[in-house]
């Protein structure tokens, strides 16, 4: 109880939200088009999906990190499919690990978490 259990995306280009989230993080989609929204599965963990409807932030306001196995290699696929990175890895500590920050096709800021 009382956990995170869904998350919407705003995406006004559920293509490009598709190559990137699917590209970059291996996740599943599944389009509600009687609702306009596109729901996503990740490998683990919370799922959601994309709204035409929610605009895009202009200036990060909440901003959700997805874990991954290496930041590097997660800023290499975002910038292979268009994405940006705007802080490279970056050390948090030694006992909380790194983070990043990127930009999806669209604008979505996104942090990345690894422990190493």
């Amino acid at each position: 109880m009382n956990g995170i259990c869904h998350i919407e995306i705003p995406s006004k280009d559920f293509g490009k939200a598709k190559k990137f989230y699917g590209n970059v993080f291996n996740w599943q989609f599944d389009e509600a088009k009687e609702m306009n929204f596109l729901t996503f599965k990740t490998p683990d963990g919370v799922n959601g999906g994309f709204s035409r409807t929610l605009e895009i932030a202009q200036k990060p306001g909440i901003v959700f990190y997805i874990e991954v196995a290496s930041i590097d290699e997660t800023i290499k696929k975002t910038e292979e499919v268009g994405g940006k990175c705007s802080v490279g890895k970056t050390q948090i500590s030694s006992e909380f690990g790194y983070f990043a920050m990127l930009s999806d096709l669209e604008g979505n800021t996104i942090g990345l978490w690894s422990k190493n």
